[in-house]
């Protein structure tokens, strides 16, 4: 049996906002769009969830539910910085780690209790030292397997811990609804609900043939969490970004392909700073489109390896032209960056148009870097005729 830490940091985004800004402790604060436009809260205080309030939830729901609420845009370098700190502070203590977001964490502490003592014991060691040095709270869940240690770290919030003993598992998932399993969405949800599975010690009254003859593998695989069986390996290595997204919910529904394209203009400009910001390439290039009648579209295209604005918004754009057939106005567009890799400088005996281009991006992005991304732009953008 191996013993696996699962630490959360508690509201995150919103700790590190109240670090910045003292005066928002205690306050209903909620970070993500601007109340007034129509995106979506990013993160939610615990103030804030007493009126219902939670992530992904629309911007305006929430203003109706939280009037009073502080609605802030957050400041991502901010939350990359204390994260880093975070995971700088646990490699001291964990033999192996894995940061799987930017807020959690999973940490095989193994054996080590020779080393630390009684691991709960521990866990509020480490809970009390980020505390003390980051200013920033977390839930520890320990657990045999990352889904358990997970799921448990989520049983106290906020600063909670929770032990999970060994060979108690499914005692333990027992009482708890099933959409507590990882990889339980609103299908398999309502899907198991229809069949009269409100808990996990629902499915634990069934044989393990019979979800998988309704469900397939992933019903055997349902079988398997709820009985709190999951894995217990963890894979050294950083964290990686899978992928690097900007969106924009108009204030009004647009028809315009003028407006459509400045915006695609923009949003390129943040995506491919990004890039540059992380030393990153992307091979492949998405785009959304949603209407107002909330059809949406996603159209990508692979390309070369690039961080390049130019090819970013020139690809973007022949996607985003082409989708866009209806005569019904839209109310968002986006753009994603997919199949990520580290940047990759081109030895040439000659320094070529794309080479030049290259510097010319390196500079631009030491210029932001020092006096703010609106400093300078890239490029023109050419209005349709």
């Amino acid at each position: 049996m191996r013993t696996i830490f699962h630490l959360d940091l508690d509201a995150f985004f919103v700790s590190v906002e109240r670090i910045l800004d003292p005066r928002l402790n205690g306050k209903p604060v909620i970070v993500g769009a601007d109340p007034g436009g129509r995106g979506v809260v990013s993160a939610c205080s615990y103030e804030a969830r007493r009126y219902g309030l939670h992530s992904a939830m629309p911007i305006r729901m929430a203003y109706k539910l939280c009037p009073n609420g502080i609605y802030l845009k957050g400041h991502y370098d901010e939350y990359i910085r204390y994260s880093n700190g975070v995971k700088d502070m646990l490699t001291k203590y964990a033999p192996l780690i894995k940061q799987a977001s930017i807020d959690e964490f999973s940490m095989d502490f193994t054996g080590c209790e020779k080393i630390y003592g009684h691991l709960m014991s521990f866990a509020s060691f480490i809970q009390k030292e980020i505390k003390e040095k980051l200013s920033l709270p977390c839930s520890i869940g320990i657990g045999s397997n990352k889904m358990i240690a997970k799921i448990a770290s989520d049983c106290l919030k906020p600063r909670g811990i929770t032990f999970v003993i060994h060979g108690l598992e499914k005692e333990f998932l027992a009482p708890m609804p099933v959409e507590v399993i990882p990889g339980v969405g609103k299908v398999m949800h309502s899907e198991l609900n229809n069949r009269g599975f409100y808990l996990i010690k629902d499915i634990l009254n069934y044989p393990e043939e019979y979800f998988y003859h309704t469900f397939g593998k992933s019903g055997q695989d349902l079988w398997d969490k709820a009985n709190g069986r999951g894995s217990d390996v963890i894979h050294m290595g950083d964290y990686q970004q899978k992928s690097i997204s900007k969106e924009h919910t108009y204030g009004k529904d647009e028809l315009s392909r003028d407006t459509m394209k400045s915006t695609l203009f923009y949003l390129t400009s943040k995506v491919g700073q990004h890039l540059r910001d992380d030393n990153l390439q992307a091979s492949t290039i998405s785009i959304k489109l949603r209407y107002s009648d909330f059809k949406t579209l996603t159209r990508a295209k692979t390309v070369k390896p690039t961080d390049d604005d130019k090819i970013i918004f020139n690809t973007a754009w022949q996607l985003l032209d082409k989708a866009f057939t209806r005569r019904v106005t839209f109310r968002l567009i986006g753009i994603s960056l997919s199949n990520l890799s580290d940047y990759a400088e081109q030895e040439s005996l000659f320094e070529d148009e794309e080479a030049k281009r290259a510097k010319m991006l390196k500079a631009i992005t030491k210029i932001r870097d020092q006096f703010g991304f609106h400093i300078i732009q890239v490029g023109t953008l050419q209005k349709n005729d």
